[in-house]
């Protein structure tokens, strides 16, 4: 009868403990009596040393065939932020998910993998605190020209995809496509808490652009002008026109018309004062 060895985990777990205390220990030692720091600070570094590097000491068990941990943009740092000065957070990323990643190669080419892995790529980084941009998409994970991955984008739009890019969400650039698609979703019905999913936006947000939207095609029908109504709204021109542009050749769907229209027999305020820019 062959004899059977239990392993006691929480005994290899308790070592595993100790060890890493006396790492710690060694690693306070070394930066007290070597860099002349006090206490204090050697803990200090030693904490900043765990929250910075501890996914990279933690990978044991935790990867996926085809993943790898990703450091870029944590979402709250405002746009203004350079690059060089924003906070990090360090996510982990599917760059191939296996079977379902060779049927949609299989199905639709290399271009539909590139789009289908994007839209991947993004939605998890998103859901991890990190913002993905253009430049980490072409330089850094596909290894291909920036103007593919516009093209990209553009293609996904076109479908009514929205990516949770650095861009999109903090509203950087020329960024502006993805406003528009957002009001062109809610003239075609869709609830707000709908559009909001779809664009990785809050339902504040969607209900703002399309309280602007209102503005503005309410201040060109009483006949302002481009700049003027930017100036009211607190919008800039390019998207402004772009919105009066999307009223003239979207089809609007009735209660969504109805509601439009409630809207511009109410009238609204035009003081240069009210609003925050968008």
């Amino acid at each position: 009868m062959r004899k059977v060895i239990m392993i006691n985990n929480s005994s290899l777990r308790k070592w595993d403990r100790l060890a890493q205390k006396q790492l710690d220990q060694q690693f306070l030692h070394e930066i007290i009596e070597g860099l002349q720091c006090s206490p204090f600070e050697a803990s200090a570094m030693l904490d900043t040393v765990y929250r910075v590097y501890a996914p990279y000491f933690e990978t044991s068990g935790t990867l996926k065939p085809g993943q790898m941990l990703f450091p870029l943009v944590a979402i709250e740092t405002p746009s203004q932020v350079p690059l060089s000065q924003s906070k990090q957070v360090t996510v982990t990323l599917t760059m191939d998910a296996g079977a379902e990643d060779l049927e949609v190669r299989k199905s639709g080419g290399v271009e539909a993998l590139r789009q289908h892995r994007m839209q991947r790529l993004c939605i998890e980084a998103f859901q991890q605190g990190g913002l993905l941009t253009v430049e980490d998409l072409a330089n850094r994970l596909f290894n291909c020209g920036q103007r593919t991955i516009t093209r990209d984008l553009q293609a996904l739009r076109r479908q009514g995809i929205t990516l949770p890019l650095r861009s999109t969400i903090k509203d950087m650039g020329r960024s502006i496509s993805h406003r528009s698609l957002i009001v062109e979703q809610w003239s075609h019905g869709k609830e707000y808490s709908e559009i909001a999913r779809a664009t990785y936006h809050s339902v504040s947000s969607v209900q703002n652009y399309v309280s602007k939207f209102k503005r503005a095609i309410a201040l060109m029908k009483e006949g302002y002008d481009l700049h003027t109504i930017a100036f009211l709204v607190k919008l800039s021109t390019s998207l402004v026109e772009s919105y009066q542009q999307l009223y003239q050749r979207v089809k609007i769907v009735p209660h969504r018309r109805r509601e439009l229209k409630s809207f511009l027999k109410k009238g609204i305020k035009t003081s240069p004062t009210g609003g925050a820019r968008d």
